[in-house]
């Protein structure tokens, strides 16, 4: 089983943060995180924000490229017999076994 965390959207409560929280942050989080209070960047005051929900049906988009290269990580697909290339994330373009 699978367990899932949400993810959770802040804005700057005032003008004096950062273009991060001024324009808004993303982070994810357990549900029963204590929510943030101030920009990680800069110290301003955050607050949570509510928005919609994004629903996919589906297993498909759990290791999408952009899913993969979101959460850091990196993705490859066999191109041939023992040699891989990148599809997404940091790393070699070209994994071979030779």
């Amino acid at each position: 089983m699978m367990s899932s965390m949400p993810l959770y959207e802040y804005q700057c409560t005032d003008q004096s943060g950062c273009d991060t929280c001024r324009s808004g942050l993303t982070r994810l989080e357990k549900i029963n995180d204590t929510p943030l209070a101030h920009c990680p960047h800069c110290q301003a005051p955050v607050r949570r924000v509510i928005s919609a929900p994004h629903v996919q049906r589906g297993q498909a988009h759990l290791l999408s490229p952009k899913t993969v290269q979101q959460a850091g990580m990196t993705q490859y697909k066999k191109i041939g017999k023992g040699v891989y290339e990148k599809t997404a994330g940091r790393g070699p373009r070209i994994i071979s076994d030779t």
